[in-house]
């Protein structure tokens, strides 16, 4: 069975597992205060070009995502997304476990466009009734996106000014980080995202970690008391070394950025592939997420030989699915795909 329904669907890439092995047995510090986990933070403030940034290492994202917006906003305020983002959608409401509304407005592209915040914040802050409302209090945004596609330096550079124009922190949750800033189609680097953002969030698990998510407060700008707010949301290793040793690896020799072009290669093929046989899609991306229109018959027969993920509804006779590949993804696997489809 060939798997192409996500990019964390194996293990860990095989330089972390020998790190770990060669490690296994060298007694540490806990709670992240061991050494590789100081020289991971110190290497990602590098690649950030932030020498003022705060880095944590917390265990998943979504226990990110949860710890950073409920550490960051008011009581009162709430965390404005896309409509798709992965925090409005696929969060099983772990935001608003915590007492804090997902703001969402319409998404372009799984994008939330500049001109949409600043007509949003507009009517907000121009309502006398707003203290009746749930203020906003962080805008939160995915590079890429829950559909794969990018959001460009213009785009990413006017989303931070009106942000800063209302005295709101823009974060960005890079899960896929990786896979934006080697692809083709990217104007945007990893410095221009720490520049530009207040808060970040460095994807390990779908970029070769066996787990674990690297929080980068770039600015120096962490919220007093955020490493116990990381523990009270289960979000914290007692062994730190397991996401150290993995995140100092990845940020060794540019690891993390070429592993990453791997899947952005292999995606390209399959995007070539689809083309050549005449598939239909959904929507046109750069990164390692291919979204395809399928008839639900063709798919059935097709899940027999390969697992892709369901993305929604077509019509009544054909849906939309999501063929990922990753830094794993191999020349075989594609060829293999090719010679099924």
């Amino acid at each position: 069975m060939l798997s192409f329904e996500c990019d964390y669907n194996v293990g860990a890439h095989e330089k972390i597992l020998q790190k770990l092995v060669e490690t296994n047995l060298e007694p540490l510090p806990g709670y992240g205060a061991d050494k590789y986990c100081e020289s991971a933070r110190a290497k990602i403030k590098e690649a950030c070009g932030r020498d003022d940034a705060e880095v944590f290492l917390l265990v998943g994202g979504t226990q990110t995502n949860q710890t950073v917006i409920s550490s960051v906003i008011a009581s009162y305020e709430g965390v404005i997304s896309a409509d798709t983002g992965h925090i409005n959608a696929h969060e099983a409401g772990a935001v608003e476990y915590t007492g804090h509304k997902v703001i969402s407005i319409p998404h372009k592209y799984g994008k939330i466009e500049p001109d949409a915040l600043k007509k949003y914040l507009s009517v907000f802050f121009s309502d006398e009734n707003r203290e009746h409302m749930t203020a906003p209090g962080l805008v939160y945004i995915s590079h890429p996106t829950e559909y794969g596609t990018l959001y460009t330096l213009d785009e990413l550079t006017s989303l931070s000014c009106i942000c800063k124009d209302h005295g709101i922190p823009l974060y960005l949750d890079g899960a896929r980080l990786g896979y934006g800033l080697m692809s083709g189609g990217t104007d945007v680097t990893m410095k221009d995202i720490a520049r530009l953002c207040d808060i970040i969030y460095i994807g390990g698990t779908k970029v070769g970690a066996l787990c674990g998510e690297a929080v980068v407060f770039t600015h120096g700008n962490a919220p007093k008391g955020f490493f116990t707010s990381v523990k009270q949301h289960g979000a914290l290793l007692a062994k730190g070394r397991l996401l150290g040793i993995q995140f100092d690896v990845l940020f060794t020799d540019g690891l993390y950025f070429e592993i990453s072009k791997n899947a952005i290669k292999a995606a390209d093929r399959m995007r070539e592939i689809f083309r050549k046989k005449g598939y239909e899609f959904f929507i046109e991306t750069v990164t390692n997420q291919i979204f395809i229109i399928l008839e639900n018959k063709k798919a059935e027969e097709l899940k027999k030989y390969v697992s892709f993920g369901f993305w929604e509804k077509y019509g009544d006779d054909r849906t939309v699915y999501r063929f990922a590949s990753s830094w794993a993804t191999t020349e075989e696997d594609v060829n293999a795909l090719e010679a099924l489809l």
